[in-house]
C-alpha cells in the first residue's frame, strides 16, 4: 500500500515582497504553487498510489477568486478518473476561505468534519484515517483530544492541522504534545501546518511534510510531498516527493 501525506499548499497564494524587485519573474512566481500541485498529481497517477492525503492549508484564507477552487476540481478530476481518492482536512487558512464554502468538489473528494473527528474506513487496504478540520481560522483547542481510539488490527492514521508543541514561525494553532500523539496508538500521524519537513520516530511516525512550493525567501531549499509505503509485514517507510517548481536560496 502507499499513499501521498501532502499539506499547506496555499493555491494561488500571493508570493510575498515582489513589488520590491522589479526584475522578479512575477508571473512565473504567481503561478509557482498551481504548478507545484499539478506535479504532485502527476506523481500520484504515475506512482498509482492508492489515495492522498492533505493535511490542512489547501488555500490562502480570505482568497475569494473562484478560478482557484474550479483549477483544484480540474485537478481532483483527473484523480478521480484513475480511481485515487484524495482525503482534504482544513486548517487555519481553508477556514477562514470563502471557497471551502461553496465550492462542489467531485466525488473522490472526502472532507474531515469540523463538528467532530471522523473516520474514513478503506476496507480493502485494512486502513483507518481520523481527522477534524478547523471549524474558524484561530482555532486554539487541542484537536488532538477528541480523536478517537485505534481501531484494532488496521493501520490507523491520524491527519491533523497543528503546531505541535509550538513554533516561533508558524501561529500556535490546535497545540499538542509530541508524546499525546505518541501515547494515542496510531500507526501513522499526517500533519500539517509547520511548513519544514520534519519527521519524528517513536510508538508513530509522525510527519510534517513541508510546503508544496516556496513562497517567499524564507522558505528555502526543495519543496514537496511525502510518499508513505507500508509493506506486507506491516512496516511504514516515508520518501520525500519534490514536486516544486522554483526555489529560494
Amino acid at each position: 500500500m502507499k499513499f501521498i501525506h501532502a499539506a499547506d499548499i496555499h493555491l494561488d497564494s500571493p508570493l510575498i515582497g515582489l513589488s520590491a524587485y522589479p526584475d522578479a519573474p512575477v508571473e512565473m512566481l504567481r503561478t509557482a504553487t498551481r504548478r507545484a500541485f499539478t506535479n504532485l498529481c502527476n506523481k500520484a497517477i504515475e506512482l498509482e498510489v492508492d489515495f492522498m492525503v492533505i493535511a490542512g492549508d489547501l488555500y490562502d484564507g480570505s482568497w475569494k477568486d473562484f478560478s482557484t477552487g474550479i483549477f483544484f476540481c480540474k485537478e481532483m478530476g483527473r484523480l478521480n478518473k484513475v480511481g485515487i481518492p484524495v482525503y482534504v482536512l482544513y486548517g487555519n487558512h481553508d477556514a477562514a476561505s470563502e471557497l471551502t464554502r461553496t465550492l462542489q468538489l467531485p466525488d473522490n473528494v472526502k472532507l474531515f468534519d469540523f463538528r467532530k473527528c471522523s473516520t474514513f474506513i478503506l476496507a480493502e487496504l485494512n486502513i483507518a484515517l481520523h481527522g477534524r478540520s478547523f471549524k474558524d481560522a484561530a482555532t486554539t483547542d487541542n484537536l488532538a483530544a477528541s480523536y478517537p481510539m485505534p481501531i484494532a488490527g488496521m493501520f490507523n492514521i491520524g491527519v491533523l492541522h497543528t503546531a505541535l508543541e509550538g513554533s516561533s514561525v508558524h501561529a500556535n494553532y490546535a497545540p499538542c504534545t509530541i508524546a499525546q500523539l505518541h501515547g494515542k496508538g496510531y500507526d501513522y500521524w499526517a500533519l500539517g501546518h509547520v511548513h519544514e519537513y520534519h519527521v519524528i520516530r517513536g510508538e508513530s511516525m509522525i510527519v510534517f511534510p513541508g510546503n508544496l512550493q516556496g513562497r517567499h525567501v524564507r522558505e528555502t531549499g526543495a519543496r514537496g510531498a511525502v510518499m508513505v509505503h507500508l509493506d506486507a509485514q506491516g512496516n511504514c517507510h516515508t520518501d520525500r516527493l519534490l514536486v516544486d517548481v522554483l526555489r529560494w536560496h
